[in-house]
């Protein structure tokens, strides 16, 4: 059997298994746990421990740990298999190798639907190997039948590269295979750069537009600078916001609900007032009554205003999983 790919959009909602909000608090604990066990382990001199494991099994009892929440921090692939199968035990290897190749840019779940057969169900296993990955609470459809690697290779790149622009949610290169030193390492070198420290300085002295310049000359030597994404997003959002009339913006907004324009100005007056929370459900709402162009000028408005507060952060958290909804 060839394998019949299914769209991209066809998400089904992890309703039925648990809120993805709830998930999301418990990814947030998850983090901060993490971060003290990274902290503790950099005082004493010893090892930083490990996120958790790149591929692992999954039952339908822990599910919801084990998936759901994990999801909100990095995209989860689910392999439907069974033991004895030739086709899904042929694909095991091959799937496990491209996870590897990855190294943390998602990780890799195996389900054995022999030991989990109410989970196959639910999520209706018709053929095997079956392909799912899971995101910010949202189940997505890959692949059912067998596949070459090519093809699944194709598929995740798509994955990968749909979480992060869509979503936000990226998994971390090699915190979970122990290469995350290098990395960190990489981190505090960066921290230092001159031309970040001179574009953080333009903007403590506000001059946003100095350091919009600044933060993009970072960006465009160095386009995985965490450091100058973040102080970007916060000048452009300072620049934004300057002149405008707070009572007449959302006067407008009250109005024109439809307005993707008078939205997007209200939502970045909501977050430098504080009210985060308004600002991103605001725009997760806009983004339910908008379609094509304006709909993704929303959907990238508020992964910038993700940026500013930071992704770590269970208002984010929680407003990716809404985004999720009505984006799939």
């Amino acid at each position: 059997m060839q394998p019949r790919n299914m769209s991209m959009r066809g998400a089904v909602d992890l309703a039925a298994v648990k809120a993805a909000g709830e998930a999301a608090q418990k990814a947030e604990q998850a983090r901060a746990v993490r971060a003290r066990q990274v902290q503790q382990a950099e005082a004493a001199g010893t090892a930083v421990p490990s996120a958790g494991p790149l591929i692992f099994d999954v039952s339908e009892r822990d599910f919801e740990d084990q998936v759901v929440q994990l999801s909100a921090e990095v995209p989860v692939v689910l392999n439907f298999w069974a033991e004895g199968y030739a086709p899904a035990e042929q694909f095991k290897p091959v799937i496990e190798q491209l996870t590897e190749e990855q190294d943390g840019r998602f990780v890799l779940g195996h389900v054995d639907i022999r030991n989990n057969q109410q989970l196959a169900q639910q999520l209706q296993i018709r053929d095997l190997p079956t392909l799912l990955a899971v995101v910010a609470g949202q189940l997505l459809p890959l692949f059912e039948g067998p596949a070459t690697e090519p093809e699944v290779r194709q598929l995740l790149d798509k994955l990968i590269e749909a979480a992060d622009t869509q979503l936000g949610v990226v998994g971390e290169v090699g915190v979970r295979s122990g290469r995350a030193g290098d990395a960190d390492a990489a981190a505090v070198e960066e921290s230092a750069d001159p031309l970040v420290a001179a574009a953080h300085a333009a903007l403590d002295r506000g001059d946003l537009e100095g350091a919009v310049q600044a933060y993009r000359v970072v960006l465009d030597e160095q386009p995985g600078s965490v450091e100058a994404r973040l102080g970007l997003a916060q000048a452009e959002l300072l620049q934004r916001v300057q002149g405008l009339d707070p009572q007449a913006v959302r006067t407008a907004a009250a109005e024109r609900p439809t307005d993707v324009d008078a939205q997007l100005a209200a939502a970045d007056l909501d977050l430098t007032g504080g009210h985060v929370d308004d600002a991103f459900g605001r725009l997760v709402d806009t983004v339910g009554r908008t379609f094509g162009e304006d709909r993704d000028r929303v959907r990238l408005h508020l992964l910038s205003l993700f940026e500013v507060i930071g992704s770590d952060d269970p208002r984010v958290v929680k407003a990716r999983g809404a985004l999720a909804r009505k984006l799939f």
